[in-house]
């Protein structure tokens, strides 16, 4: 066990990698780092005895499908290296990831500034976080800090020569915008659908496959990104990665090589018709289109700058808030109105004393050669996504939403006025508004940044 990070395991390394342009594959001569490869999944324990995350009272479950894992992703061409983390969590807080960036530095020499730790979302897993009415699992939460070293340890000591492949798919039916208004003027969270008006925001489709192959053109990793809440397992009452992580696992069966889901920009997105088995199917198909298509594209240059961004939490009227909160609840979950109401009592009346008090996060830009991630430390509306994306300078700009930190639901201002459960405030939604405008503005200076390197 390692003494300057109790608990995490110190065997393994996270994949490491070096990224060159396609042109010196052939040219034994080049001067250019080869682009290097490595990749690594470590599946996490989880027994029935621990508190389950995603819903506003704490859960328990029996049994489970599929693997919880922390899966490494690391990318190198000297002198710059890259690590990508993706944890089968709902998510978490730097309180918990900041030590673990520091570890990965510290035994692997991996920048702090080059590790990108997104949480794939799932709502079926034992909780990490602090949020409604139950806190983290401690057990489940240290074993998810010492997988996450030790995906990117083993993954580091499988470095070997890569090639680049990317094609963006798409998948237009797994999810939507589930922020609908309804016809008396309220915003959808939970109960009947028959009275829906519009959508308030859009769904992006985007689909992109980032492959890595070996020399003898064997898949080493890939690398897939989607921005739909992970919710719906394939049997309900399960431990489950959901049908991003069941699909991915199976991918890896059909594939070989490691595959690994970033979350995308869904704070405003959900599944609302489909099972999640067909959810999980919708998924393989539409990565296995993207991954058949892909073609060899330059991975130079590697570069990642991570910055720190201030926030403040944000000021609240505590009647507003009661009536919004048992308005809907009354109406719309009646035999539970009492019940949910009262946690987000508990919340507020905690929050109250912390009403205007600065916060800060971190905000984070990578590139892949002409392929661009972005981490936001939060459950981004997808409204935000697109707006990035269509900011950046880069043709091939993706988000990985609940990276390095998680500071509850971004709405933009518009989501704000509109009210609905995401900017309810809890400990799931208390960023004053507008912050998730500024992280957004953050993310384009950071991306400008790296188009100049």
């Amino acid at each position: 066990m390692n003494k300057s990070f109790p608990g995490v395991v110190a065997m393994g390394l996270f994949g490491a990698v070096c990224i060159c342009p396609l042109e010196s594959w052939a040219d034994s001569n080049s001067r250019v780092p080869v682009l290097r490869v490595g990749a690594a999944a470590v599946e996490l324990e989880a027994d029935d005895s621990m508190i389950m995350a995603g819903g506003i009272h704490a859960g328990r479950v029996s049994g489970q499908e599929g693997k919880l894992r922390c899966v490494a992703v690391v990318l190198e061409q000297a002198p710059t290296t890259l690590a990508i983390v993706a944890c089968d969590v709902l998510m978490m807080s730097r309180e918990r990831l900041d030590p673990v960036v520091a570890e990965i530095e510290k035994t692997t020499g991996i920048p702090a500034a080059h590790v990108l730790i997104n949480c794939t979302h799932t709502h079926h897993a034992p909780s990490t976080c602090r949020v409604h009415d139950y806190g983290p699992d401690e057990v489940f939460t240290r074993r998810v800090q010492e997988g996450i070293v030790r995906a990117v340890k083993d993954a580091h000591a499988r470095l070997a020569e890569s090639h680049f492949f990317f094609h963006l798919g798409e998948e237009r039916t797994v999810g939507q915008n589930s922020r609908q208004l309804l016809d008396d003027g309220m915003i959808y969270w939970i109960g009947p659908r028959t009275n829906f008006v519009r959508a308030t925001g859009p769904f992006d489709p985007e689909l992109p496959v980032l492959a890595f192959k070996d020399t003898s053109n064997r898949l080493q990793a890939l690398i897939f990104n989607h921005s739909t809440h992970t919710i719906g397992p394939r049997t309900p009452g399960k431990r489950s990665p959901a049908f991003y992580g069941l699909a991915a696992q199976e991918l890896e069966e059909q594939f070989g090589g490691i595959v690994s889901f970033l979350q995308g920009a869904s704070g405003s997105t959900h599944n609302l018709e489909l099972s999640g088995d067909e959810c999980a199917k919708r998924i393989k198909a539409a990565v296995t289109d993207a991954f058949n298509k892909a073609q060899p594209r330059p991975g130079s240059p590697l570069a990642a700058v991570k910055r720190a961004v201030k926030f403040r939490v944000r000021h609240f009227d505590e009647a507003a808030e009661e009536a919004a909160v048992m308005r809907y609840c009354g109406k719309y979950a009646p035999a539970h109105a009492e019940a949910i109401a009262s946690v987000f009592r508990k919340m507020r009346a905690e929050l109250k004393s912390q009403q205007g008090q600065e916060r800060e996060t971190w905000v984070q830009a990578m590139r892949i050669g002409d392929v661009a991630l972005v981490g936001i430390p939060g459950e981004l509306f997808t409204q935000l996504g697109l707006d990035i994306k269509n900011r950046s300078p880069f043709r091939h700009t993706y988000i990985a939403a609940l990276a390095n930190d998680w500071i509850g639901y971004l709405p933009n201002l518009e989501g704000h006025k509109l009210g609905g459960y995401q900017v309810w405030t809890g400990f799931h939604s208390y960023a004053e508004p507008g912050t998730g405008e500024r992280l957004a503005d953050m993310a384009v200076e950071l991306l400008k940044e790296l188009a100049r390197r």
